[in-house]
């Protein structure tokens, strides 16, 4: 979740929104979570564990503080999750720049991870309002608080507020990381907006390339090569997943007036593939 971006790709989805039933032809699943728990039901714990706090803004100026309340992430009863963000309830004003928000961010740290060759994708229906920043992102299993981005990230979706119609595809790794990673930007056609519907974010994924996906259009791929001169590719190993709401920050901007909390980031399936028998 970090940010600035170097170029764009702009291509017409095949099925706008559609939800993949099947695996896709030469994968097989080996993990997946559909969210079918009841109402409030918090994430399967066998699956997902929490980060929790502020963190000091998660080094990006970010107004939430994150808890394990299923209030703010549970299941909705209806086959999807729920990762909800609201104001935090103060009887006295709350600084600037100080958490002022609750929401969730999951992930699968410690409890699963996959590596290349992979593909791995999650149906989303992300929140409108500026100053929303929902995510679907992975991180490098070395990965221990201190050795970002040694430890790499790839950013599968990032979709702020304040560009309704665009997602963003990152890789944040040693040398190009935080405000110059290796980016791009799926823009969908006729000014619709990611808001308005679920759609599939996908990444597919080698020792030498990661190919970003929306909808099943691929509008960018970054190989081993790509990087600058002098840095290292390090997605070649393990990467577990993580799902959040971000709210505020230097990538997502200020909360606008018009956002109107709560706000949800709605994910009706997150499932891995990795390459079928031959």
């Amino acid at each position: 979740m970090k940010r600035w971006v170097q170029f764009a790709c702009f291509l017409l989805p095949l099925a706008l929104g559609q939800a993949q039933s099947t695996p896709p032809a030469g994968w097989r699943l080996v993990w997946s979570d559909e969210f079918n728990g009841p109402a409030n039901a918090p994430p399967d714990a066998a699956k997902w564990t929490y980060d929790l706090g502020n963190n000091n803004g998660w080094g990006n100026r970010e107004l939430e503080n994150y808890t394990k309340d299923p209030a703010n992430a549970h299941t909705d009863g209806k086959g999807s999750l729920v990762i909800h963000a609201e104001p935090i309830k103060s009887d006295t004003p709350i600084a600037a720049g100080a958490p002022a928000y609750t929401s969730a961010r999951i992930k699968t740290q410690g409890l699963f991870s996959i590596g290349p060759v992979s593909r791995v994708e999650a149906r989303v229906k992300v929140p409108a309002g500026t100053g929303m920043w929902p995510a679907f992102w992975m991180l490098g299993s070395t990965f221990n608080n201190r050795n970002w981005p040694q430890a790499g990230e790839i950013d599968i979706m990032e979709s702020i507020g304040r560009e309704p119609t665009m997602n963003h595809g990152s890789l944040h790794g040693p040398g190009y990381s935080g405000g110059k990673p290796m980016t791009a930007i799926y823009t969908l056609p006729g000014g619709r907006k990611f808001a308005d519907d679920f759609h599939l974010f996908a990444i597919e994924w080698t020792p030498t390339e990661v190919k970003f996906f929306v909808d099943d259009v691929a509008y960018n791929t970054v190989h081993s090569t790509d990087i600058p001169a002098g840095t290292q590719w390090v997605y070649d190993q393990p990467f577990f997943l993580l799902l959040n709401l971000a709210v505020g920050g230097n990538f997502a901007g200020p909360v606008g007036l018009e956002t109107v909390f709560p706000k949800e980031m709605l994910v009706d399936y997150v499932r891995v593939y990795t390459k079928a028998a031959q």
